[in-house]
Formats: structure tokens, sequence, C-alpha cells
């Protein structure tokens, strides 16, 4: 039964790679001879989180569904429940960490937390400064604009616009590729604040999120006008370095199980009403 799960997980490890490839990626390849060097030499990380017992998760906890607080106070949303099912894999805990994206993003780098889970969309530039799992999220990314804008009907139109998002994310990036000024934002509730009162033309962000924006406050005064054509392809961010080598694959194949299980399919049902962990 175990070598079944082990020949499952190989071949959903393919089928990944074929996902990274359609995401347009430019990670550096790898040789067998490095992959063994790599096995032979990191296993420090996995170790360290299997000896303490607990794996430090960190993401911004305000931008529901993904990652949110409850009426009762309680970190909940799509990436708590996915890491939670991953370190269940792994036989550790989660200890989450919450903040701002920028700080995340350089806690993850200088080691201080272990892994990063909030809807982490995959770049080149990412990938040379940090390790990837394998993608467990395919994300569409819309554009918002106000009820009443009859003049921003497509990306293009953002030449000259003003955004908001969170520093450094993907949609920042994207609004800036398209000719945006791109104000810095730390949530989406004040993303959203931000272009209802006028003080930005319009936004990034993930379908998925202005979904529910929207079941839950209906008559908010914003619309989808297009979407980047882009497919976001989400993975987890882990410290760069030979030191990750070994979680970064304990996690590839939780997730490979996670997946032939249902299991990433059942969160993203929970969450999102459809199921995003899918590239089809």
């Amino acid at each position: 039964m175990k070598n079944m799960k082990r020949i499952a997980a190989l071949i959903l490890s393919v089928a990944m790679i074929a996902a990274l490839s359609a995401c347009g990626s430019g990670a550096k390849e790898t040789t067998a001879a490095e992959t063994t060097t790599k096995a032979e030499e990191s296993a420090d990380l996995l170790a360290t989180i299997k000896a303490k017992g607990t794996v430090t998760v960190a993401m911004e906890g305000n931008w529901a569904p993904w990652t949110y607080e409850d009426e009762a106070g309680n970190l909940t949303g799509f990436e708590v429940d996915i890491a939670n099912a991953v370190a269940e894999k792994l036989g550790v805990t989660c200890e989450f960490i919450t903040g701002e994206w920028d700080g995340l993003l350089a806690g993850v780098k200088n080691g201080r937390y272990d892994l990063m889970c909030n809807g982490v969309g995959y770049t080149e530039e990412r990938a040379q400064a940090y390790y990837y799992s394998d993608f467990y999220a395919f994300n569409r990314t819309a554009l918002v604009v106000r009820g009443d804008n009859d003049e921003i009907k497509s990306l293009e139109d953002l030449k000259g616009k003003t955004t908001c998002n969170s520093a450094n994310s993907t949609y920042q990036l994207t609004a800036e590729a398209y000719g945006a000024t791109v104000k810095d934002v730390e949530s989406l509730d004040g993303t959203i604040e931000e272009l209802i009162a006028g003080r930005v033309d319009a936004t990034l962000n993930a379908e998925v999120s202005i979904n529910d924006y929207l079941k839950e406050k209906p008559d908010a005064n914003i619309k989808i006008v297009a979407f980047d054509p882009e497919v976001e392809c989400v993975g987890m961010l882990m410290p760069y370095g030979e030191g990750s080598a070994t979680l970064q694959a304990a996690i590839n194949t939780a997730l490979a199980e996670l997946r032939e299980e249902g299991k990433l399919a059942e969160i993203s049902e929970k969450y999102f009403g459809m199921d995003i962990t899918s590239q089809n």
C-alpha cells in the first residue's frame, strides 16, 4: 500500500511540473546529481521542524476567504486549512504568525518563518529568492472598479490610473506593468474602502476574494470589469537554500497525497464554493 502511495505521489509530481511549465516557470532545472546533493545536505529545516513539533506559518490574516479571523477571533480560511492538513502529514502542528505582506516575505527570507501560505503567486523573481512548493491553487486576477466607473474596461485602461494593493504583491506588479501607480494598502477591506471613496481608480485582487466580499456586502458599489488572461499559480514559500530542500520535498509529497485524497478540492469548495486547486 505504501508503495502504491509513493507511485501515486510521483505521478502527481509529474503533473505539477507540467503545471509549473504552464505558469511560465523561470526556476532553474535540477539535475539528478544536484538532487542527491540536496538530499544529503539539507535535512536541517525539516529535521528542526520535526524536533520542535511545530512549523511556523506566516500569513496576513485579513484577506478573506484565504486567511482571516472569524467572529470569535479565530484564525481561519483556505490557507489555514491547507497548512494544517500539510502539517498533519508531516507529523507536526502549525504555529501561525500574522502580519503585513512585506514583513512576511522578509521573515521567510531571513528564516524567522518556516513557510508563507497566503495565496502567494509564482513569479520568476520570487523563485530566485525563495523555494516554492508545488502549486495547490490556480487563481484568476480580477480588475475591480467602482460601480459607476465606465472608463476602465480592461487592464490596458489602467495606464496613468491609480490602484491600491499590498506592497510587492503580484497584484501591484501587474498593475504597474500596465502603467498604473499603486498605493499601498494592508487589507482587502481597506482596498475596497479606498476604491469606493474614489481615492483610487481601480484595484486588482483574487476573483474568489472579490466574490466573497460581494457575498458579504452585496450592495457594495464595486464591479468586476475584466480578468488578467494569465492564471496565477499559488504555492507555499520557504527560505531559499539547501536547508529547505527536504522540507520542500516533504511538503510536495503531502500536497500530492492531499490532492489524491480529494482533500484539496474539499477545502477549496468549503471556502470558495468552487475548486481552484485544479488548473482545468
